[in-house]
């Protein structure tokens, strides 16, 4: 079904190979400076339309399981996207962006197990993880946008919070584990029984 808020998440999903694509732009095209501004501005605005898609489907009353299925997928590749192309130009860690891409497939292959068996609220957002997800976002376009903004490094700051953002997904990895392995186990060994 093609709303308004899917569309906009199809546009976030567009918008990847654009962003990636900045970077591998000809010197005499843009300049460094150019395309951290290009990519930030399209990492903030995937960012953005993240939140208005949501915002959209519940205040048209669009919402779908169609939307509820892609929006967390674009989110997820935007920012695996980004993730891998700060390691490209050596902004961030190969281990940061293995954690949190690493912790986003197997939360999503956990939350289809759960559903699986008829649990999946137990592997609900919770607001360990709104934190995560916050800390990530904001430091992502720090780093992408890299240059010093007067007194204010944020390459620096983004590189503090890109970690921050590294851990908090390890915390939220393991409570949502915590929570939804000894149901799983539990509902094998009463089909088992």
């Amino acid at each position: 079904m093609l709303t308004l808020p899917n569309l906009l998440t199809w546009t976030r999903i567009l918008a990847i190979p654009m962003f990636i694509g900045i970077f591998y732009l000809p010197e005499h095209w843009l300049t460094l400076h150019e395309k951290n501004l290009g990519a930030t501005v399209l990492f903030t605005a995937a960012a953005l339309t993240d939140w208005l898609d949501g915002w959209l489907a519940r205040r048209l009353n669009q919402q779908s399981s169609f939307g509820a299925f892609l929006d967390p997928v674009a989110d997820k590749l935007m920012v695996a996207a980004a993730l891998i192309m700060l390691v490209e130009i050596d902004r961030a860690s190969a281990v940061v962006a293995v954690i949190i891409i690493g912790r986003e497939i197997t939360i999503s292959a956990l939350r289809e197990w759960m559903a699986q068996i008829g649990a999946s609220k137990s592997v609900a957002v919770n607001f360990l993880g709104k934190i995560k997800t916050a800390s990530q976002m904001v430091a992502i376009p720090m780093l992408l946008y890299h240059d010093p903004i007067g007194a204010f490094a944020p390459r620096e700051a983004g590189g503090w919070l890109i970690w921050l953002a590294a851990a908090l997904t390890l915390l939220s990895m393991a409570y949502y584990l915590k929570l939804a392995l000894p149901q799983a186990l539990a509902k094998d060994r009463a089909r088992q029984d």
